[in-house]
């Protein structure tokens, strides 16, 4: 007999006269998949589909505009001032709502930081005359603006309603405009919009009952704010549970974030980055609860279900909202209410999902090759036929190839040539805030066994193995080796590749002495440098660009500019490392000779694609395809997205 596993979570709640199947929400995300009139396509509404076939009880889109003339903040919104946006929106409302999840629409007002109003030659106004924290000049919002805001808001959500959504999330947080009205350190005018805590709030609570009237009884008002703005510059929790208490009454549903969008000190407060500890936001939410009547929502970070049924349970929040944790697995909802836990693909925190947004304009996962492909993995086509493929490498790339394969009914071979599943990334296994990475191993080693793959361990994949196994198809994912740098005295005792160090901190950490100097500002030599660091080492980073180098993870340099501050790790940028000696690295920086001490020197310069020995097995096949590291040097989600396309076309 059936038993719900975390029956706290999957009671419904009633929101106005609606009903929300369970209290697992999709918190506000935006895209750029829209048509050149600013209209959600076929793809932007697969995005969020997918999550209410997931099982979310509600879905957002994140980021409509409610004022696109005086309150953009980028080009690819939403305007939900233009009525055109009609038959786009039910589409995209009806994707979500036939799965039986609650649509909502975000209505945004960028304030002061309308930067795609003063790229179009637009003045922007937020509560008072100043500038941005980017230098930005912006002007007190006349009353009459003020009025024309407030109708705004009314309109987009009155709109938004007309064209199936139902429920809007009035967006109050992160230093948006409503925000900045809220915020005794921005808002300081003189007049009944400002100053006392009172006045701040009067356009925000003009703006709940300005949508109420429009919208009617009944309908879903969530109203998100930053419950603290983390940062001296902006408000703290005492104040947050003030305005709390301010808005109880004019909204359904208190959704509590923290931290601010455009603060960069406390950017990975809003998006917890990999250091950061599961559900580590709930607190603000858990300490405004007790002072409001309405339920309260809590985001950031959430993904463990027993963690969160008991938040629940507990009474320390009322739902529970998640973005990154549905990229990852849009199914998770399903999968907790199954008592699933297991099968839940683990999301990183790697913050590559918005990172690739910024960059290249698409929202891609790192673990889930569907998410920003939703449209054309619906209708993929199935295998002509069933064939015999050997996967050469068991990292991240070639485990996913082995999963796609196997789950379009191909039979699939694994070979492996250490005695273990998952590549490089093993020797990060007993780093603390790798612990996603490691439980992502182990999720895709427990589907590779369900799938019934046949595994082949200590096993390298030559082609006299091919030649005997005749594949039809070859998948070489046989990786990268560290390149090693050719500097005088790169051989000398207490030198070491980055593997070697990760393995050594994690079982003989006082080998590695007091002092370490890592060659090579990258992804790897910074996280290097920061577990050391941890670890209570004095550690220089010595990189020959003027750059740390994200390798395109902005976000997630973010993160790591935190953990090096905090660490006092130290850089030394623009370094040409010379020579290693007993006493460190000899480099030269700015025409000048210098030397970093050091106990112990590490490099991560770089990866040397194993294509020789890829290569090799190419003419063992009919189809052969190289994937991830043995091609070029690939981040886990090139890796992963190469994996299951090839895949996808055998």
């Amino acid at each position: 007999m059936y038993k719900c596993k975390y029956p706290f979570l999957f009671e419904p709640i009633r929101l106005g006269n609606v009903w929300f199947r369970n209290r697992l929400f999709a918190s506000p995300i935006s895209g750029r998949s829209l048509d050149s009139h600013n209209r959600p396509t076929f793809e932007y509404a697969a995005f969020y589909e997918e999550k209410a076939r997931g099982g979310a009880a509600s879905v957002c889109v994140g980021d409509c505009a409610v004022d696109s003339v005086n309150g953009l903040f980028g080009e690819h919104m939403i305007h939900l001032d233009d009525l055109t946006n009609h038959r786009a929106l039910n589409l995209l409302s009806g994707a979500v709502a036939r799965h039986g999840a609650i649509a909502s629409a975000e209505l945004t007002h960028a304030g002061m930081y309308a930067n795609a109003t003063r790229l179009r030659g637009g003045r922007v106004y937020g509560p008072v005359d100043g500038a941005d924290s980017n230098g930005n000049e912006h002007f007190e919002m006349p009353e009459e603006l003020i009025e024309h805001t407030i109708a705004r808001f009314a309109d987009a959500a009155a709109f938004v309603k007309s064209c199936g959504f139902g429920m809007v999330t009035v967006h109050m947080g992160h230093g948006w405009c409503l925000g900045q009205f809220l915020s005794s350190k921005v808002n300081t005018r003189r007049d009944k919009w400002g100053g006392s805590l009172e006045n701040r709030c009067r356009m925000p609570i003009a703006v709940l009952d300005a949508i109420r009237k429009k919208v009617g009884p009944g309908f879903p008002i969530e109203v998100r704010i930053s419950g603290s703005e983390a940062t001296p510059l902006g408000y703290d929790l005492d104040e947050g549970i003030a305005i709390a208490k301010m808005l109880d009454g004019h909204c359904d549903l208190l959704h509590v974030s923290a931290g601010h969008h455009e603060r960069p000190e406390v950017f990975c407060v809003t998006h917890p980055s990999i250091f950061s500890p599961d559900s580590c936001n709930l607190k603000y939410a858990e300490a405004i609860k007790p002072h409001v009547s309405v339920p309260v929502a809590t985001v950031g970070a959430h993904c463990d279900p027993e963690l969160l049924n008991e938040i629940i349970a507990s009474g320390k929040a009322d739902v529970i909202e998640m973005a990154r944790a549905l990229l990852a697995d849009p199914e998770l909802p399903r999968k907790a209410r199954a008592g699933k836990a297991e099968d839940i693909r683990p999301c990183l925190r790697c913050l590559a999902c918005f990172s690739n947004l910024i960059t290249n304009g698409q929202i891609y996962c790192a673990v889930n090759p569907v998410i920003g492909r939703e449209l054309e993995n619906r209708y993929i086509n199935p295998p002509m036929e069933r064939k015999t493929v050997l996967v050469a490498g068991g990292g991240v790339g070639g485990m996913q190839a082995a999963l796609t394969c196997a789950e379009r009914g191909h039979r699939v071979i694994l070979c492996e040539k250490t005695g273990r599943l998952g590549g490089v990334l093993s020797c990060e296994e007993d780093v603390p805030f790798k612990s996603k990475i490691k439980a992502y191993i182990a999720y895709q080693i427990r589907q590779i066994e369900r799938a019934g793959i046949d595994v082949r361990l200590n096993t390298a994949a030559t082609p006299e193995l091919a030649f005997s196994l005749s594949p039809d198809a070859i998948i070489a994912a046989l990786g990268a080796r560290p390149v090693k740098p050719a500097i005088p005295g790169i051989d000398g005792a207490g030198v070491l590749g980055a593997e070697e160090a990760y393995r050594l901190a994690a079982s003989c950490p006082e080998r590695l002495g007091r002092s370490i100097a890592v060659l090579g500002g990258g992804l790897v030599g910074t996280e290097l440098a920061i577990y050391l660091a941890s670890l209570g080492r004095r550690v220089t980073i010595v990189e020959l660009l003027p750059q740390l180098n994200s390798g395109g993870n902005v976000l997630h340099q973010l993160a790591l500019n935190v953990e090096i501050a905090k660490y006092g790790i130290g850089l030394a940028l623009g370094a040409r490392a010379l020579e290693i000696g007993p006493a460190g690295v000899a480099a030269e920086r700015e025409e000048r000779l210098e030397l970093y001490e050091a106990e112990t020197v590490v490099y991560a310069v770089g990866q040397a694609p194993l294509r020789e020995e890829a290569f090799a097995l190419s003419l063992c096949a009919p189809e052969f395809y190289a994937i991830g590291d043995c091609s070029a040097p690939k981040n886990i989600m090139q890796a992963t997205s190469m994996a299951d396309a090839c895949a996808k076309n055998i």
